[in-house]
């Protein structure tokens, strides 16, 4: 990680020192490379890369950065976005690296934003809860798993979510039911209105946790089998469109292994672009380019994104 000295950029330095009152010194790094916070391993610097540890934190980071007119963006494993070269001109506000409180009650889970989908459906398991076992090898958080209504293998965050605690742009918090959240397909009502997720409470089922090992390490080596785990990606590049098979289509469309620079058309799954080596956010974005051109000129489909582009 880069140091927490100064920012070259003087327009930011009165933010800076009030970020350090805020979160303390050691956790406001300057000119932060986002390659090492993204699943792609890809993107330049970020002016600055701030880690509140509590709920007030995460307002009182927000609220500096309104005030001083900066750019902020809430980040939290960064498995499904992918960074520009140029990097990030504002403030990262990355809630996975401090909000990783855990409690349970009776066959409740409550999780801080930041704990992994894998942390959580690793700690239902050891209890005998069941329900987040598809979500045993999705690489996110919590907060960004309800932002997009995380799922696989048939289960997604709406199956299991009770409530959701988040932060408004207007600067209150609420506790949100699940059934006001408007979730559906990669969609959420966090994400259109621009909600920050502080914490979730999971509704989970008791169960012999013998039987969810067995479902989740079924779930895992169907996953090993199928996606390209050995190699860096955000994940399933494209949304699924009704009636397709984002996979299929790519690889009916002849481009199973086409390739830009280090970034690549997954040869084992079509529906992941991955880095090979050495990509740049330039090339990530040139093969996704190439493949929606392509399986469009063919076949009149236009594949939409699942990455999320930053900078």
């Amino acid at each position: 990680m880069s140091e927490s000295g100064t920012t070259g950029d003087d327009h930011l330095q009165p933010l800076a020192w009030k970020l350090r009152s805020i979160v303390g010194e050691d956790n406001v790094l300057v000119n932060e490379p986002m390659s090492e916070h993204t699943s792609f391993e890809i993107g330049g610097p970020a002016d600055l890369f701030v880690i509140p540890e509590d709920f007030d934190e995460v307002h009182d980071v927000i609220d500096a950065c309104k005030q001083e007119g900066v750019p902020y963006f809430v980040l939290g494993r960064g498995s499904d976005l992918l960074v520009a070269d140029e990097g990030y001109r504002g403030v990262i506000v990355a809630v996975a690296d401090g909000l990783v409180g855990v409690s349970v009650d009776d066959d409740e889970m409550w999780c801080q934003a930041g704990v992994t989908l894998r942390e959580a459906s690793e700690m239902a398991c050891e209890l005998g809860l069941s329900g987040l076992e598809f979500a045993c090898g999705i690489p996110g958080s919590i907060g960004g798993a309800c932002f997009m209504n995380a799922g696989a293998y048939g289960g997604c965050m709406a199956d299991v979510l009770k409530n959701v605690h988040v932060l408004h742009q207007d600067g209150h918090e609420e506790t949100i039911p699940v059934d006001e959240l408007d979730l559906g397909y990669r969609h959420s009502r966090i994400a259109d209105e621009g909600m920050v997720v502080l914490s979730a409470t999971f509704d989970l089922d008791r169960v012999d946790p013998e039987k969810i090992r067995e479902t989740m390490d079924e779930l895992t080596r169907r996953r090993e089998e199928k996606q390209p785990l050995e190699l860096p990606s955000a994940g399933s590049t494209f949304k699924r469109p009704e009636g397709y098979f984002v996979g299929k289509l790519v690889t009916d469309a002849g481009l199973r292994g086409y390739q830009v620079g280090g970034a690549a058309v997954s040869k084992k799954h079509a529906g992941f672009v991955v880095n090979v080596g050495g990509a740049t956010a330039a090339d990530v974005r040139a093969v996704i380019a190439h493949v929606q051109d392509e399986v469009e000129r063919q076949f009149g489909v236009r594949l939409e994104p699942e990455v999320r582009f930053l900078g």
